[in-house]
């Protein structure tokens, strides 16, 4: 039995039932034929996120995120540049950073990481061989624009870059 199934059958009982000690638990768990010591438990009510409320467990709301990436580039991304396995993205002054924090929360595979500055983010891809992959996939964000009015000043590096 895995930890993933284990974890799918806690969150199925904390919904269905009103469980209020970690022994409520361990015995409803022990009726679906898991077995799961104290310990267990525990770490696994930590890793779910449950919180005892007066009516038992519960999942605890997911956190509040900022804007996605796609409403910041949209906003403030002006221009894509490429530089081997780096792609550079230029922004409205003082909005690289909230740029790159969403870039980031994204989980994108090509993007190891990102830097920010005032108004530039250096984003690092993990290898050298097409980084124009994830300077369209910025560019196409940015594209995305609402009527505001402010027009796009130039696109990703069309020098032959890959």
């Amino acid at each position: 039995m895995s930890k993933a199934y284990r974890h799918g059958q806690i969150l199925k009982l904390i919904r269905a039932n009103r469980l209020h000690t970690q022994e409520d638990l361990a015995r409803e768990l022990q009726h679906t034929g898991i077995a799961a010591t104290q310990v267990t438990l525990s770490r696994d009510i930590r890793e779910l996120r449950l919180v005892k409320t007066q009516e038992g467990y519960s999942e605890m709301l997911p956190e509040e995120t900022g804007p996605s990436f796609v409403t910041l580039a949209a906003e403030f991304l002006h221009d894509v540049r490429i530089a081997q396995n780096l792609v550079v993205l230029k922004t409205s002054p003082g909005h690289a950073n909230s740029v790159a924090v969403a870039l980031d929360s994204e989980d994108w595979p090509e993007v190891v990481g990102t830097l920010a500055g005032d108004d530039t983010i250096l984003v690092s891809r993990p290898t050298t061989p097409r980084p124009r992959k994830c300077a369209s996939a910025a560019w196409r964000q940015s594209r995305r624009r609402k009527a505001s009015g402010e027009r796009v000043v130039r696109g990703p590096d069309r020098s032959g870059a890959r």
